[in-house]
């Protein structure tokens, strides 16, 4: 029976898709068209679908073990076997099942500045529509909104926690990669080498979409363009289930919607710093264990 033997995981936002579809387009890899398997979380996140759009967006997901191998039926000469789900790191209690279903996995971790992270969450929600208080009023409205059972998309702060959930990872898987998304976009080749090296192919090869951008952050025009391609509907979760999104997909969605896209407002300075405060010892802790934040807010290491 095939199956994976490495996952590429990590916190929402944080270039899981890009990662996703440079490693597929390795000729020694195979990635399923599928993405965002999210199987192994279905204890944790299934019954979290109160939230506006939640049950929609969920309709996707592998509810079986058996509809999960199947993913991997087409596998022919590929000896490097993935799939990408960004839930699982968020639920360590997964991680046991994980490990005993896939035999000792290799594990991907993304991550990036958790400030822009949360701010790119909250504006994903916005662009759906779904999304429609301040992004102040929504950090406060975090734990009512958790205890209201949405899904945890909508926890900003929740999914901008990492350290505890990587040590937990590193506890449990014996190799662990961790990858920020901000040395992804700025040296991509050179992080998929790393990437690559890893995995155990040929960590010379360059992908011919190396230089493609997946999932462009920002606000977009609202018109009928924008309103089919972000708002969650029926007709978009059958084509994402029947036939998966491919890169070429992406990539014509990318050019039909470039213009209009436009760029959001900053967070406000009040709201910045009250993130910076609660994440400055997160931040501190993983570059301690070697994660490179050099590109995360300088606040974080002003004293």
């Amino acid at each position: 029976m095939n199956k994976p033997n490495f996952i590429i995981t990590g916190f929402p936002k944080c270039g899981s898709t890009a990662l996703h579809y440079y490693v597929d387009a390795h000729p020694d890899i195979f990635m399923p068209n599928k993405k965002e398997l999210h199987y192994f979380t279905q204890p944790n996140i299934s019954k979290l679908n109160k939230g506006p759009g939640d049950i929609e967006a969920k309709k996707g997901q592998v509810k079986s073990l058996d509809s999960y191998f199947k993913l991997f039926k087409s596998v022919t000469t590929e000896k490097t076997i993935g799939e990408t789900s960004p839930s699982y790191i968020n639920y360590p209690s997964s991680f046991e099942k994980i490990n005993k279903t896939l035999e000792n996995p290799k594990i991907i971790i993304l991550l990036r500045d958790p400030i822009k992270r949360a701010y790119s969450n909250y504006l994903h929600l916005l662009r759906e529509q779904r999304e429609t208080e301040s992004f102040s009023k929504s950090l406060a409205l975090e734990d009512s909104r958790k205890s209201q059972c949405y899904s945890d998309f909508w926890l900003y702060t929740f999914n901008s926690f990492y350290y505890d959930k990587i040590i937990e990872a590193k506890k449990t898987f014996s190799e662990v990669l961790i990858v920020t998304q901000e040395e992804l976009n700025s040296d991509t080749v050179k992080t998929l080498a790393k990437v690559y090296k890893f995995l155990g192919v040929n960590s010379e090869f360059v992908p011919s979409n190396s230089d493609n951008r997946y999932n462009k952050g920002g606000l977009y025009k609202k018109n009928l363009i924008t309103n089919f391609i972000f708002k969650q509907g029926t007709i978009k979760t059958v084509l994402k289930k029947v036939i998966g999104i491919s890169p070429w997909m992406k990539a014509i969605k990318n050019t039909i919607i470039s213009n209009y896209h436009y760029q959001a407002s900053p967070i406000d300075i009040d709201t910045e710093n009250k993130l910076v405060n609660l994440f400055k010892k997160e931040v501190i802790n993983l570059t301690k264990i070697g994660v490179d934040t050099s590109m995360w807010n300088k606040k974080f290491f002003n004293k």
